[in-house]
């Protein structure tokens, strides 16, 4: 994954301090939020792992949850359109646009064909089921 640069630093904050109604910063300033902005809590069961994350701001139709085995994989995309009407001028904007992704791996391998996922109030909820291993078995030694 790329690294992103953000574009705030040191001798930035000494010029806003300095002149704070006089320092207007870039439009887009701020840079996407770090992976670890998704914050998860995951709780399991007997049966399987409820993991809640927040993603405030995001459409439903703009996240992603992608299963692999036992890694879930997290996507949220941002949109910013930007309008500008006539005898307007943005100073500033601090939203930001792009995509930020999460991923993390889970003890147990995932069915999921079974698996739900629930957006409510900027909190994404999935229901990840385990997978029953009935694939193994006794062999014969002959």
């Amino acid at each position: 994954m790329n690294s992103l640069v953000t574009r705030g630093s040191l001798f930035d904050d000494f010029f806003k301090d300095f002149a704070p109604g006089f320092y207007v910063r870039p439009l887009h300033g701020d840079g996407l939020p770090a992976p670890s902005q998704i914050k998860v809590d995951v709780k399991e069961t007997e049966g399987g792992f409820t993991v809640q994350a927040e993603v405030p701001g995001v459409p439903k139709e703009d996240i992603h949850v992608a299963i692999d085995g036992s890694v879930v994989t997290l996507r949220a995309e941002v949109r910013q359109l930007d309008q500008k009407t006539e005898g307007e001028k943005v100073l500033r904007s601090e939203r930001f646009y792009g995509a930020v992704s999460r991923s993390f791996q889970l003890p147990a391998d995932i069915d999921a064909a079974q698996s739900k996922a629930r957006y409510d109030n900027g909190i994404l909820t999935l229901t990840l089921p385990k997978r029953v291993n009935d694939t193994s078995r006794r062999l014969s030694i002959e």
